[in-house]
């Protein structure tokens, strides 16, 4: 079988805002995947954060 080619898919891992700036312990961090052709800059989504219990910004972190 021939080697699989690395695609434009990679894996991806959002970091909750404002739960790094708090100060408080723990995080809140989500995989998920994004197309690098489509969106090469940063992805920023609205999550939702267990520690805090709100829905907060989180941002690509790498």
């Amino acid at each position: 079988m021939a080697k699989k080619s690395k695609g434009n898919r990679n894996q991806i891992i959002l970091e909750c805002t404002e739960h790094k700036a708090s100060g408080q312990p723990g995080t809140s961090r989500y995989v998920s995947e994004k197309n690098r052709k489509n969106t090469p800059e940063r992805l920023e989504l609205k999550k939702y954060n267990p520690i805090l219990k709100k829905v907060t910004l989180h941002r690509e972190i790498k």
